[in-house]
């Protein structure tokens, strides 16, 4: 700076003090529906509440229960499959088998990520299997699986697998490619390697991309399950819920498939909302990896 510049003081400030009345509204207080809107479940509700009226007045329109039951015909008769027990068994038959196809799958792709991240001859491994056998509908199987493993729970648990594998697979396995260099770089200086390397680094920073790959498995495993239960399904000697809409189907007792059907889509609504969520609250959401 130039020595011949001058410094100029600056002027002392000095502010009179102000009653706080005088500041306003400070805490604007929320309206009915910015409240409402701020709570996720109640939102939800609000959603369901709505569907469930469309379907109550669709159905009083129609004036047909063999075509459309009403939403009373319909928890009636999923009351009563509740009440005398055989709702429940084809329901836990059902989950015992998902369950079954849904830990063989998810330890499948844990062991092909695995092998994809740490070789290269692994990545072309599953990124070749993944083309091929991703875009192959696990339903579309269901007739080799019935000449390889017979009639019962060995063909469901092979399409569930199917089904599970190449979603899971294919989010994890991106998940992985998209964790940062900075990260990779961390870990291989601690002198991280293979498996401690993958559970230490990848697995915390691709978290988000493998719940929605375990969240995408877990639909199609159900829905499948459901279907692949529609053509054959008795296992056992009972069957599961799809095995149960289709005798009922028979039998032209409308409200009990509707029962059903509506027992298919709470449990898939208390999965989502019960396990998943609470698995995202507690990991990446607290992590502030997702909103």
């Amino acid at each position: 700076m130039d020595e011949t510049t001058k410094w100029t003081p600056r002027p002392e400030i000095y502010g009179s003090p102000v009653a706080s009345e005088s500041f306003g509204v400070v805490e604007k207080p929320l309206s009915l529906w910015e409240w409402i809107s701020g709570i996720p479940g109640l939102r939800k509700s609000l959603v369901l509440v709505g569907l469930a009226i469309i379907w109550e007045l669709y159905a009083r329109y129609l004036n047909n229960s063999l075509l459309f039951p009403s939403l009373g015909d319909t928890f009636g008769a999923l009351v009563a499959g509740i009440v005398s027990g055989g709702l429940l068994i084809k329901i836990w038959a059902s989950i015992r088998v998902l369950l079954i196809g849904y830990a063989v799958g998810m330890a499948l792709a844990a062991a092909m990520t695995v092998l994809a991240i740490t070789t290269r001859v692994g990545a072309d491994i599953l990124e070749t299997l993944t083309a091929m056998f991703n875009p192959l509908p696990a339903i579309a199987l269901l007739p080799l699986a019935l000449i390889w493993f017979g009639l019962g729970e060995a063909s469901l648990v092979f399409v569930l697998v199917h089904s599970v594998l190449w979603a899971v697979t294919l989010n994890t396995h991106s998940g992985f490619r998209n964790v940062s260099l900075t990260l990779r770089m961390v870990g291989r200086n601690y002198g991280l390697r293979g498996f401690s390397y993958v559970c230490s680094i990848l697995i915390p920073a691709a978290l988000a991309n493998i719940l929605s790959g375990m969240k995408i498995g877990w639909a199609f495993a159900w829905r499948t399950l459901i279907a692949a239960e529609l053509v054959f399904g008795v296992s056992s000697g009972s069957g599961g819920l799809g095995w149960f809409i289709y005798e009922r189907k028979n039998m032209l007792d409308i409200p009990s498939v509707f029962a059903g059907l509506l027992a298919v889509i709470l449990i898939g609504l208390i999965v989502e909302n019960l396990i998943f969520r609470t698995l995202e609250k507690y990991t990446v959401q607290r992590w502030g990896m997702q909103v």
